[in-house]
């Protein structure tokens, strides 16, 4: 796809602030640094548009980026993450459980895994929940560039059999550091929001 415009437009705390209109929307989750900030740059082509930390767990709002006048990608806060209070963990919980279940404009969610190792229990409780609330979901396994190609389909198989994939389940691995993937990621993407 070719990216004309893109912008982050509101970063929303609570329903409220989620934009008006019918624009379809992908979501994008995954545990906190696992780069969900570099899969968003790589695939739209803008060095710093999403901001990448240092410190895990910096996203705390559903940061909404407007593309192309089209349609939007919500970075949604990284889960797994343990260095903020109890009461604020819930808190966020449920804005996301409003947002993943009530959303019309949702049209699927990028749950970004990090190809290197087994799936983590938030990864696969993630997915599960998404898969029991009936939300389309693509899975990019990111940092390809971090294992030798003759292990991806070994580690590939790891991810598959963690999260309990069924046959109509998607996983593209990707990398940031080369675009490996990236078209893929693009087309399932489109598939999703305008198939």
């Amino acid at each position: 796809m070719k990216i004309s415009s893109a912008e982050l437009t509101i970063s929303a705390a609570k329903e409220e602030q989620f934009p008006k209109g019918p624009f379809p929307e992908i979501a994008l989750s995954g545990r906190s640094n696992v780069g969900k900030s570099s899969f968003i740059n790589t695939l739209l082509g803008r060095k710093g548009l999403a901001r990448i930390s240092q410190r895990p767990g910096k996203t705390r709002t559903l940061n909404y980026y407007w593309i192309n006048d089209r349609f939007h990608f919500v970075d949604v806060p990284g889960y797994g993450y343990a260095k903020v209070s109890k009461s604020e963990r819930e808190a966020w919980g449920r804005v996301m459980e409003t947002y993943f279940q009530n959303r019309e404009q949702l049209k699927a969610v990028v749950q970004i895994v990090d190809l290197r190792h087994k799936p983590s229990k938030e990864d696969v409780m993630m997915f599960d929940w998404l898969k029991h609330h009936e939300r389309p979901v693509i899975v990019i396994a990111t940092k390809a560039d971090k294992v030798s190609k003759g292990k991806w389909s070994q580690h590939t198989s790891w991810i598959k059999q963690e999260m309990h994939f069924q046959e109509e389940d998607q996983l593209i691995i990707f990398s940031s550091e080369t675009a490996q993937g990236k078209d893929k990621a693009w087309n399932a993407i489109n598939n999703a929001l305008f198939g």
